[in-house]
């Protein structure tokens, strides 16, 4: 990887952290987005997988109630296996404008969904948790990103804030562990790119702890209704260059 390269790979790292620090939206799916517009998928994808398991196990584990969240959610977490399997077998065998064309998206479908801002309310059954496994685990295994439809599911559903963060972050971690195994079978995760995505831990928290700081100074509901427009037209403009 060239330092050009490089540097782009880190600012985005940070920038995307900043993202999670300042306005909680998911760092993978930020982060992708952007790498998108320069670096292939399948070697974007693979960067992300350190700082997102670390990131996502530190949230699990301070979160509590793992057992009991992972009792009421088998069916959901189990389902994600297939599906992750599904995504990175259709990753291994497409051309990068694939999982461009399912991130973008997937990206203005989540910003969308958080411009409107609406409340779903939905009644949790295995089957539904069965369906949302398995399309969130494809879309994960073909894009990185985790977060759809997951996230507007576990919201939809009478839980508090703490079980909503815990299953959503145990559901991240077993599809970032899962991930690092089938990328590395397809043989896309090398020395080097494990390397890259460990030393990208340090802009990561730099900008976690520097979008903490901007939080606390800004009014948070403004930010995030932006934010959310940027990735919305992000991910429009991926679904663009996907069929240039």
């Amino acid at each position: 990887m060239d330092s050009l390269t490089l540097a782009l790979v880190f600012a985005t790292f940070f920038f995307a952290a900043f993202l999670k620090g300042t306005a909680g939206l998911g760092f993978a799916t930020s982060c992708l987005g952007i790498m998108a517009a320069y670096l292939d998928m399948r070697q974007a994808i693979p960067l992300v997988i350190i700082p997102s398991v670390l990131s996502n196990t530190l949230v699990m584990i301070d979160a509590g109630g793992f057992l009991p969240i992972l009792r009421r959610f088998k069916f959901m977490l189990l389902a994600t296996l297939p599906g992750l399997a599904l995504g990175l077998w259709i990753l291994g065998g497409s051309s990068s404008s694939v999982p461009r064309l399912v991130l973008g998206a997937s990206m203005f479908l989540y910003g969308g969904w958080g411009l409107w801002g609406g409340v779903l309310q939905l009644r949790q059954n295995p089957l539904i948790d069965t369906a949302v496994g398995v399309v969130t685990g494809a879309v994960n295994g073909l894009t990185g990103s985790q977060i759809m439809p997951i996230l507007p599911y576990l919201m939809s559903l009478d839980i508090t804030k703490d079980q909503l963060v815990q299953a959503i972050n145990t559901s991240f971690t077993l599809s970032s562990v899962i991930m690092l195994v089938g990328l590395n079978r397809l043989g896309l995760v090398s020395t080097e790119t494990l390397i890259v995505s460990a030393a990208g831990l340090v802009p990561v928290f730099l900008g976690i702890y520097t979008g903490s700081k901007i939080r606390r100074r800004l009014p948070e509901p403004a930010f995030r209704q932006i934010v959310f427009a940027l990735i919305g037209l992000l991910g429009l403009g991926l679904i663009v260059r996907a069929f240039a």
